[in-house]
């Protein structure tokens, strides 16, 4: 089944789950949707949600503010969307972060993220690409890992935070390779991004999102990418596989969900809508401005998505010993 096909019968299993509702309880929505994002304005997390937003108000004929929620990593937004309403008019941008990560890097959390929550779907995903700045002595993969395994400790690597996506990559790729590289942690992408184009710190894993037009304009060499197969955006790079890296698929991904306990016709219009927002232009020039593949499905196939990454990466935070508390 081909993607336009596939995004046809969601939408229309979806319309047909919430028309019964419908007649019953009167239609939804018939006031604003609130879209929590736990990131400030401005940010990747927060331009998508904007852009989808708009896709989805079109076809859902109701308003839907964006209400940027951030801290904590992703705990505040969380708290407050899993202590909502469950009625469908409080919903929220979800990543690895919130789904996958935090459970396992912070002692007690104020919510669950596999029961506080209703998984309504998937937005997508992009791949995270280990990149160097361009004078870092190897010039490709084999000749990086034979560096940092002849300099153990000595090769310093930067992130967007402790706990990021970024930084879990790594750690990942210390423990496939066997190598010791040293954390430095930023407040965010941009200045460590700049601290790498600038030679500060020599390396860091690197989302498309955030690091594409570095990465196509030379400012940084791409060595490797840990998507599944090569990027169309990046054909020359190969992927962590090919270069001998295996089990290392390294991505950040977003979905939506809210409070646990949505009606599950409410959640099959929000899913439907959704799935439909993807065929928009507008979400699609998005979409691959930001290098970011877009995964419509239902909510059981994003909930499953979120635990299996739950469980791939508890071991990793396990091994590194991080912990945000």
């Amino acid at each position: 089944m081909d993607r336009r096909t596939l995004l046809t019968t969601l939408a229309a299993t979806a319309a047909a789950a919430a028309a019964p509702w419908a007649r019953a309880q009167g239609a939804f929505p018939d006031q604003l949707i609130k879209w929590v994002v736990p990131y400030p304005a401005g940010g990747g997390t927060d331009v998508i949600a904007r852009t989808l937003s708009e896709a989805m108000r079109q076809t859902l004929g109701q308003q839907i503010v964006i209400d940027n929620r951030p801290g904590a990593s992703t705990n505040i937004g969380a708290e407050l969307v899993a202590k909502a309403k469950p009625d469908g008019y409080t919903i929220m941008s979800a990543d690895n972060a919130l789904l996958a990560f935090n459970e396992h890097l912070f002692s007690k959390l104020p919510f669950s993220p596999e029961k506080d929550f209703s998984y309504i779907g998937a937005i997508g995903k992009f791949p995270l690409a280990l990149v160097v700045h361009p004078d870092f002595p190897a010039q490709d993969f084999k000749a990086f890992l034979a560096y940092v395994k002849a300099n153990p400790g000595k090769v310093n690597y930067a992130s967007p935070g402790n706990g990021s996506p970024h930084h879990l990559a790594m750690e990942m790729f210390k423990v496939r390779t066997g190598t010791f590289i040293t954390h430095i942690p930023y407040r965010g992408a941009a200045p460590a991004m700049a601290d790498v184009m600038g030679g500060q710190v020599p390396a860091m894993f690197l989302d498309l999102a955030s690091g594409l037009s570095i990465m196509q304009g030379k400012k940084v060499r791409v060595l490797a990418i840990g998507s599944g197969s090569r990027s169309k955006l990046l054909p020359d790079v190969p992927t962590l596989a090919e270069v001998g890296v295996a089990n290392s698929e390294v991505f950040a991904f977003q979905g939506i969900v809210g409070p646990a306990g949505i009606p599950a016709p409410i959640v099959a219009r929000l899913n439907g809508d959704l799935n439909r927002a993807f065929t928009t232009p507008a979400v699609q020039k998005r979409f691959s401005d930001f290098g970011m593949e877009a995964m419509p499905g239902s909510p059981a196939q994003f909930a499953a998505l979120s635990r299996a990454e739950s469980q791939r990466w508890g071991p990793i935070i396990k091994a590194a010993g991080i912990k945000l508390d």
